[in-house]
């Protein structure tokens, strides 16, 4: 059945190519296909749509960086899924972006075929999407442990990027942890790499934005999507198993269905002893409870009744075996100023003309 369509699909074409270009070929693969499946739905990239444009009615539904259009009274998690795309020159199939995105956010238990059409290969993907949960597994963990967090600011246009960063900001000081933002543009290994002190970051950026997956290794630490995020520092957040993968930072905000708000200081939630998976060490309860004042000061409060600022800077730097230049303050003698040489350093004045 999809031998016709591969063939028109690997006619040559321009050096260029867009959605938009490609949106035919979607649809005759599924004018070849609504004989054998009634009820099929062809799915597109979440783009904006072009200025002047007016908004379908009913409006489809927008999950994973895509929009579906479902007929009312149907949800998503009753669909298997086909997915056409991908390149056979692709050394690593599991470093493609859309592709992960609709594996960790489908329903387990439903289906899940892809096929490339530079080669025809069709495969299963349950197995690729049981190493995506399991690697999601862990990167929660590494943010539970975490205690500096990195919010890289991926995206300065995007509606509503302030107020998640806000967010963010705000999850990050009510689980004990400090936060930073930065803003690198895109990011690459040397440029994270020039903050060690951070244990892992955080992308904030849209579904069609975000960071394509990296080879082992690439980054100094891993790099988060903000659901991520929630799910380590929210308690109430519902368990990886249960919750949804949700793509786009606007759907943790105030408003949205999938919106989680943070427990009140006093709730037991905070205190539920927790066990790190990565290290084996029992995690404490947070030692800072959530704050509306955006300015709180960063001081601890000691059991002898100090208080010390806490510098997550000055605790990486207590750590490291090397610490720089000892200075010896007192403990060299005190010589006066005296003139030192003149000139440059291929040629000072008292070298000569050697």
């Amino acid at each position: 059945m999809l031998g016709l369509w591969l063939h028109d699909w690997r006619r040559p074409r321009g050096r260029k190519c867009s959605f938009w270009g490609t949106q035919p070929m979607a649809e005759a693969l599924a004018t070849l296909l609504r004989p054998r499946y009634l009820d099929l739905l062809v799915s597109s990239p979440a783009l904006p749509l072009p200025e002047g444009s007016l908004n379908p009615e009913p409006e489809p539904l927008e999950r994973f960086g895509r929009r579906f259009p479902l007929a009312p009274g149907r949800c998503l998690e009753e669909y298997g899924a086909f997915y056409v795309g991908g390149s056979g020159t692709s050394s690593d199939p599991d470093l493609d972006p859309d592709l992960n995105r609709l594996l960790l956010g489908w329903a387990p238990e439903r289906p899940f075929s892809s096929c490339c059409p530079d080669t025809g290969q069709t495969r299963d993907e349950g197995a690729r999407a049981g190493r995506l949960r399991a690697r999601r597994h862990y990167l929660v963990e590494r943010a539970r442990d975490a205690r500096v967090v990195g919010l890289l600011a991926g995206t300065l246009g995007v509606a509503r990027h302030r107020e998640a960063l806000a967010h963010l900001r705000n999850l990050t000081r009510a689980a004990g942890k400090h936060s930073y933002v930065l803003a690198l543009g895109r990011p690459t290994p040397p440029k994270l790499a020039n903050f060690p002190e951070v244990d892992v970051f955080v992308l904030l950026a849209c579904p069609l934005g975000a960071l394509a997956p990296q080879p082992f290794g690439s980054f100094f630490r891993p790099i988060l999507s903000p659901c991520e995020l929630e799910a380590a520092c929210n308690p109430a957040w519902p368990p990886l198993g249960l919750a949804p993968h949700l793509t786009h930072y606007a759907d943790l905000l105030p408003g949205s269905p999938f919106h989680v708000p943070l427990p009140p200081p006093e709730s037991e939630l905070w205190d539920t002893p927790d066990v790190s998976l990565v290290t084996g060490e029992l995690r404490c309860p947070p030692a800072w409870k959530p704050s509306n004042d955006a300015g709180c000061s960063a001081l601890t409060p000691r059991p002898q009744l100090e208080l010390v600022e806490s510098s997550p800077a000055a605790s990486f730097l207590s750590s490291r075996s090397w610490q720089g230049l000892q200075p010896h303050l007192g403990q060299t003698p005190v010589t006066g100023a005296v003139s030192g040489r003149r000139g440059i350093a291929i040629a000072y004045e008292d070298e000569g003309n050697s």
